[in-house]
């Protein structure tokens, strides 16, 4: 009896040294100094609160380098990304699930961010690189970066990768634009996706000409609030076909239909 009342008496004296190990401990963490991070290696607000999109079927790509021009002409605007919080986070994309098309909603959606992107597609799969519009120092996330088949570039309004500016469908790419276009189409396949003729500018030097306007056809109202510039480039001239010399074309001139040109670059912007 008197051993099990000694046992008896030491329990609360136990309780009383885990309580005081518990509260320094505490403390101490507390203390612990915080890892020094990059500051592009930690998360801005706007991203932790990011809603992550649904999840979007892996592609195939190539995109052009050098400097770009967002589809309305305009440099990088800096804005601040309106997320909603909330919204469940994606499945992994599973690897070769095929042809995708970019949209202005989800990863690619105006308030979207690089967050969203390593969500649907893995960050193990992009990388994070600058690039300078107009004088404008410009943060890019390239998709796949390693892969000339599914490459794409993401651009971003925003310092905290946040903001989509720009996306860029390039070289083979097997990324599909807003409104059904994709690389290698023609003046009359344009125009059926349109739903009537378009009007361009160019060529350049370089044989590239520029959709100047949709002229009120499907592709100028893309759902989304997204605007698609297409870059088309002239096929081999036939001989005696000269364009006449004039600022602005047509798609369903004659002369121009004569170079056959087909689409060499899409650029997605808002």
């Amino acid at each position: 009896m008197r051993q099990r009342s000694r046992r008896s008496a030491e329990i609360p004296v136990y309780a009383a040294v885990l309580a005081v190990l518990w509260s320094a401990g505490a403390a101490l963490a507390q203390q612990r100094p915080q890892p020094n991070l990059n500051p592009e290696d930690q998360l801005a607000p706007s991203q932790i609160q990011q809603p992550m999109p649904a999840p979007v079927a892996e592609p195939g790509g190539s995109s052009a380098g050098g400097a770009k021009s967002a589809p309305n002409g305009q440099a990088p605007v800096r804005h601040s990304a309106n997320p909603q919080p909330g919204g469940a986070a994606p499945k992994p994309v599973r690897a070769g699930a095929g042809r995708t098309v970019v949209e202005c909603s989800g990863p690619f959606a105006k308030d979207s961010g690089m967050l969203a992107l390593a969500m649907a597609y893995d960050s193990r799969n992009m990388i994070f690189t600058h690039e300078t519009v107009q004088g404008t120092e410009v943060g890019v996330t390239v998709l796949f970066p390693k892969d000339p088949k599914k490459r794409l570039e993401v651009w971003w309004s925003n310092p905290n990768r946040t903001g989509t500016y720009l996306i860029d469908i390039g070289g083979k790419s097997t990324w599909t634009g807003p409104g059904g276009l994709r690389l290698g189409l023609t003046l009359e396949q344009i125009e059926k996706l349109n739903k009537k003729p378009f009007k361009l500018k160019g060529f350049d030097k370089d044989g590239i000409a520029s959709v100047s306007s949709w002229d009120d056809g499907a592709l100028a109202k893309l759902p989304g609030d997204c605007k698609a510039g297409v870059n088309l480039r002239a096929g081999a001239k036939t001989a005696g076909t000269e364009l006449p010399e004039k600022d602005e074309y047509v798609s369903d001139e004659p002369e121009l239909r004569a170079l056959k040109p087909t689409v060499a670059e899409i650029l997605i912007g808002y």
